[in-house]
Order: structure tokens, then sequence, then C-alpha cells
């Protein structure tokens, strides 16, 4: 732990002018100067009573929480002793969400190193993206899921080490490498300002902006939505199926619970909706995150089996509908608590819940954030007039070395880019994006990078990209496309170019409607013009 701290992040951050403004006016966000966040939420839990009880759970495996640190320290002991990772190194985590991906990010972030994690479904050139930004020299990776990422590292010599979790009987896996390291690994001794993770988000255009999070970013979070509008005890159990890789998940499903003491159970298949609704009842899940389109589709199950134990349910990633709220409320009797977050603030900053819950409202501003509606200069307008979403608090958009960041923070003050209405009450009511992001079953797609794969395809000469309205997904992908000479818009043409996208880009980013047109609106100075697609 002697080695000189690597500095490439802390030196690409923003210029001091364009950070947020980071309030921690409440007395639970008077946080330490020095402090390692899985030091503060795994180390002391024996001090909390709860070193014994379990913390990650699977259909074969349960490990209580001194298990985990037990495992952690060993994890952590590969990283430093055999791998060279100093701290603030990048290391790459691939990963779907299991017990094996959770110890890995909370060794990465105990050694004092950076976590930058990967969603499971991104293709080589996707990942090969995310390593020229981040450049991390160490990669984690699910054994199920390296050769899209071998595929992208072929010409990056900077990523030098590959090792394999979930993978117990592989000769050099993590599960081996640990197994003849002792456990005591003490945290590194970090400042609340170092840096714990990279989360990448593509915005509008496709190209990955990587937002930073500092240990205490993360902390002051738990002491936000965990504690004033969850209000999670050790007793609940945590499901759910948002990827760890995504900041929504990465909270729900493994941070704030070790905040409070609860434990998280991860399946060994994935989910559908049947699936989790039988499974709530057979794990005695108490809390439970998805997207509002799952919810939708697990209601009749519900209705069918019952939620066992289940008492809150977390909506968020996409708007959530009023009918969808209501359907899921009639099937379970649960009043479904909504949430609007982003990757930039790390998690949600506005809900409700419970007896809070207004009708068509996301909620009211979480304890140590303040909202408010402006218009384009940045000016509140009168409660209920529409117009653009500011937040300020303990988080705040730090991009790492991006232009971007002068768009996403004015004034001290975050733009998330979505459109909200205020009423007198100071509930929140969504509108839409404010720009061209696509959501679509929980899933952000950003319309240009769809578009960039399209264009791949030798076939299209034109094309454009927007979200549909869909009852089943909240939205869909819809491509516009305009063909080259020679080649007919048919069915085997809109499957050929689905195909091509689902080669090219993560699967779920295809366009699951293409439409073919002789041209594409355009200005005059030859910009598309999107809305003119969306009148379609």
């Amino acid at each position: 732990m002697s080695a000189q701290p690597d500095r490439f992040v802390h030196d690409r951050l923003p210029p001091r002018e364009q950070w947020p403004e980071l309030r921690y006016d409440r007395p639970e966000l008077q946080l330490p100067a020095q402090f390692n966040l899985v030091e503060e939420l795994l180390d002391k839990a024996a001090a909390r009573g709860w070193a014994g009880r379990p913390l990650l759970r699977s259909p074969k495996l349960v490990l209580g929480y001194g298990e985990v640190r037990d495992r952690v320290d060993r994890i952590c002991r590969v990283l430093v002793e055999d791998l060279g990772v100093v701290p603030g190194n990048r290391v790459l985590l691939r990963g779907g969400n299991s017990i094996g991906m959770a110890l890995a990010w909370l060794a990465v972030v105990k050694c004092g190193a950076i976590a930058v994690a990967t969603m499971p479904l991104l293709r080589a050139r996707e990942l090969g993206d995310i390593i020229d930004k981040a450049q991390p020299t160490v990669a984690l990776c699910d054994a199920k899921l390296l050769e899209e990422l071998e595929l992208a590292r072929r010409d990056r010599p900077v990523l030098a080490n590959v090792v394999a979790f979930n993978a117990p009987d592989e000769p050099g896996s993590l599960a081996a490498r640990s197994a003849s390291k002792q456990g005591n690994f003490i945290a590194c001794p970090t400042a609340g300002d170092d840096i714990a993770l990279l989360a990448f988000t593509s915005g509008t255009t496709g190209q990955p902006k990587a937002a930073v999070h500092t240990h205490r970013d993360i902390l002051a979070a738990c002491e936000t939505w965990p504690r004033h509008v969850l209000k999670a005890t050790p007793d609940d159990i945590v499901m759910g199926s948002p990827p760890l890789a995504f900041t929504f998940g990465l909270g729900g499903l493994l941070v704030f619970p070790m905040w409070s003491g609860s434990s998280v159970y991860f399946p060994d298949i994935p989910y559908t909706p049947e699936a989790m609704v039988k499974l709530i009842g057979e794990v005695g899940a108490t809390i439970c995150y998805t997207a509002p389109t799952f919810y939708r589709q697990m209601a009749p199950f519900a209705r069918q089996h019952g939620v066992g134990q289940l008492r809150s349910c977390v909506s968020a990633g996409e708007g959530l509908p009023d009918a969808t709220r209501q359907l899921w409320k009639d099937a379970t009797g649960i009043e479904m608590l909504d949430g609007i977050g982003a990757t930039e603030m790390f998690h949600i900053f506005i809900s409700s819940a419970g007896s809070d819950v207004r009708r068509g409202a996301v909620g009211k501003v979480v304890p140590g954030y303040s909202a408010r509606i402006v218009d384009d200069e940045g000016h509140e307008v009168p409660r209920g007039t529409i117009g653009r979403l500011a937040v300020v608090g303990p988080t705040g958009c730090k991009y790492l070395d991006d232009p971007r960041q002068r768009n996403y923070v004015k004034d001290g003050w975050n733009y998330p880019g979505d459109a909200f209405v205020e009423d007198d009450d100071g509930y929140f009511f969504y509108q839409a994006r404010a720009d061209d992001m696509i959501i679509t079953a929980g899933y952000n797609v950003a319309g240009p990078e769809v578009e960039d794969a399209l264009l791949r395809h030798p076939a299209v000469a034109e094309c454009g990209v927007v979200g549909k309205a869909d009852e089943e997904r909240g939205m869909i992908v819809k491509a516009y496309c305009v063909l080259k000479p020679g080649h007919s818009g048919d069915a085997a043409m809109v499957k050929a170019l689905q195909d091509h996208v689902k080669a090219s880009i993560a699967p779920y980013k295809y366009p699951r409607e293409i439409e073919f047109l002789a041209s594409l609106p355009r200005t005059e100075t030859g910009k598309l013009q999107r809305f003119k697609l969306r009148q379609l």
C-alpha cells in the first residue's frame, strides 16, 4: 500500500467552477473527512451486532456480514499483492447480479481502487470505449462473459490483467487465487473526497460519459433516500432486477442494504415476471426493485400467487404510469414507491412512500436535496408550469474529462434533463425527457447510438431513431431508414437490420419497429428533425 497513488481520475475532474454545489446541511450529512466506504458499511457491521446476520443470499449460498468481510479481504489481497493495484487505479468489473459481482465491487473499493462496473450485455466495441476512457489496468470478469472483453482488450495493452470470477474450479480464477490468501486486510485509508466509482452513462449521444462519485457521495446518498423514504431495517430481504452496473441497482441491491443491515438475494437464473413473483414468496423478500414495465408484467402472477411478506415496491428507471401503479396496487394491496434519480446524482432525489404518495406524482424532494422547476434561463417558473428540473444536494454531477459537464451543471445546480411540473404542495409530476433519450422497459437507449449502428449496414443510406410510446414497455426504439438504391424495404430487410444492430451493440437497444422513407426531415443546414419523426 506504499505505492504512489494513481491520480488519473482526480486530474481529469471538471474545473472547480463547473462543479455542482454540494450541500451537507443536515446533521446526518456531517461525515468525517477521512473514511473508506466499505470499511464503514462492512467492517463496522460487527460493532453494530450484524456480523452473524445474512448479507448476500443466493439459491446455493448465504453469507453473513462477517463471512462477506473475510472474502472481500482475501480478494483485496489478490488485487494488491498479485495484481499490483494501487489506490486510484481503475478496475473494470463485468458481470450480472451475483454474489461474485458484489464481492468484487466491495473489494475494489475497499483497497482504494476505483470500481468501473459495466453492463453484462455490452459488446466489445462498447467495452472498448469504456476502456479507452477509464484506462483500467485490471478487470474482474464473470467467467461466462470473458469473450467480448477479450475482444475489446486486443489492441488495448493498458488492460494488462483479466481475472475471472464465478469460476471456482478454474486455476487462476479469483476464487482460486483468494483461497490461498489471509483475511484481515486493512482498508485503504481513503479520504471522503477520494474516488470510489466511475458510473458510465451514454446520455443522448451514445458517446459514454463517466460520472465520478466519491466515498462521501455514496455514504451521503445512504443518509438521504434510504433513511427518510425507504426506511429499511436489518430484518428486510431485498431483491430486484436493476443491474449492479447501474447506480440504481448498486444502491438498491448492495450499498443501501448494507447501510441498514439488511440482506440481498441474487438468483442464479435471469428473472422473468412469474419467476420473480414466485421467488418473492419463496425467499421471503420484503423489498423489491424493478422498472414499471416489469411490475406491469408481474401483476397477474402476483394476483395468482400472492407476494408473501413483500411490503415495499420501488419503481424507478423510467416514468411510472399511474395505470401501472393502480394495477399493481389492485393485485397486491401495496402502494408502489416511485422515485427519480440519475447516474450523475448517484441515486433517487425525488420520491414519496406510503401515505405521502400522491396519485400521478413521483413525490416530493428527498430530505437533503432541493429541487425547482426553471425556464431555459434558469429562472424558477410558477407552480403548475412545465419546465426543466434543477436539483442540488449532497451529491452532484462530476464527469470525467468531458465538455458536457457545463451542460449538466449550471450555477451549481444539476440539470438531469427532465421536464417536470411542481404543484402547490411540493409534489413533482414527471412530463418527459428533455432530450433524445429513449427509456424502454427500464433501459436507457440513446437514439444516435442506434443510428450509428444502423448506418454501418451496407444497405442504409440515412436513418433517424426515436422513442415511440408503447403500453407494454413504456417506449420502444423505432427507426426510420432511407435505403440505398437496389435495396428493398421489406420484412427481410427489417429482420436483417435488427439482427445487425443486435450484433453490433447491446441487444436491448435494437429497433423493434423499422419504417422505410424516401427521405428524412432535415433543417436547411442538414440537421435531422427528430421531433418530426416523433410526429409521424
